[in-house]
C-alpha cells in the first residue's frame, strides 16, 4: 500500500501529551513540515517555553533548549549569536510570551534579533489550571475571573502582534488561526515566510497562532473551534501586520 501521508521527519515518534481538541499538535506539525521542506531540520535549534508546550523538546526532532518562564527570546538571542547560521526559533504560549516574558519579546524585536517566534494564543493559562491570561477575552470566565474578565479592574486583552509590528526591528509579524483546513494552510504559509525571513537575515519574525483550549474553556473540541472563529478572531483579526519592507496591515 502506498504511503500518502506520514509524520514529518522534523517530529519525533512520541505521542503528544496535549488534551483532546488542543491545536498545539497541528501547530507542531506545521512548524515541522516547514523545517523539513526547507531542508533545515538538522540545522535548527529550538527553545521550548514554560506552559502547555513545555515538553516540546521531546517532540521536535532537532536540537532543543528549555528556557525559564518567559525567557525564550533571551535564550534564542544567545543561541543565534553563537550560531548565526542556524535556524533558531522559540515556541511560546500567551502566558509565557505576553505576561512574564513581555519585556523579553519586546526587546528581542527592538534589537531586530534574527530569530523566529511561534506565539500560540489560546487566551488562557492552560497548564496551570485555567487562570486569566493577558490575552483572555473581555467577559471570558476563568479560574481567576469566575464572573468574566472585567476591563475596569484588570484591563483589556493585549494584541501582541499589533504592538510588536510597530517596532522597527520586527521584519515580519502575522496572525493566523488553525480552526479549519483553509486557515491551517494559511498558517503554514505564514510560518514558512517567517523562517525564510530569518534565512535571508531580514531580522525578527513572529507568527501568532490562535489556538484552542477545550479543557479550560469548558467546551467540546468542535465548540472550541467555533469559539475561535466567533469570539477570538473579531478581537484578534487575522492578517499580516509587518513585512520586511515595513508595510503591513490586517488583510484577513
Amino acid at each position: 500500500m502506498a504511503m500518502v501521508f506520514e509524520r514529518t521527519k522534523a517530529l519525533t515518534d512520541v505521542q503528544f501529551h496535549y488534551c483532546p481538541g488542543c491545536t498545539h499538535g497541528i501547530i507542531h506539525r506545521l512548524v515541522g513540515e516547514v523545517l523539513e521542506e526547507m531542508n533545515e531540520v538538522g540545522n535548527t535549534i529550538g527553545v521550548a517555553p514554560v506552559g502547555c508546550a513545555v515538553l516540546a523538546y521531546q517532540y521536535f526532532n532537532c536540537d532543543m533548549h528549555e528556557a525559564a518562564h518567559g525567557r525564550a527570546p533571551a535564550m534564542a538571542t544567545g543561541v543565534k549569536r553563537v550560531h548565526p547560521d542556524a535556524m533558531v526559533f522559540t515556541y511560546q504560549g500567551d502566558g509565557d510570551l505576553a505576561s512574564i516574558g513581555t519585556a523579553e519579546i519586546v526587546h528581542a524585536a527592538g534589537r531586530g534579533e534574527n530569530i523566529t517566534v511561534i506565539f500560540v494564543n489560546n487566551a488562557i493559562y492552560g497548564m496551570t489550571g485555567g487562570q486569566m491570561a493577558p490575552t483572555t477575552m473581555v467577559g471570558q470566565k476563568t479560574t481567576t475571573s469566575p464572573f468574566g474578565r472585567d476591563p475596569r479592574s484588570v484591563g483589556f486583552p493585549l494584541r501582541m502582534s499589533e504592538m510588536l509590528a510597530t517596532i522597527d526591528g520586527a521584519a515580519f509579524v502575522e496572525r493566523v488561526s488553525v480552526h479549519n483546513p483553509a486557515h491551517i494552510r494559511k498558517a503554514k504559509k505564514a510560518i514558512r515566510t517567517a523562517f525564510e525571513c530569518q534565512k535571508s537575515k531580514a531580522g525578527f519574525s513572529l507568527v501568532e497562532v490562535l489556538s484552542t483550549c477545550p479543557t479550560n474553556w469548558g467546551l467540546s473540541p468542535l465548540e472550541s473551534l467555533d469559539w475561535v472563529k466567533e469570539t477570538m478572531i473579531p478581537y484578534y483579526p487575522l492578517g499580516n501586520f509587518r513585512r520586511p519592507n515595513g508595510e503591513g496591515g490586517s488583510d484577513a
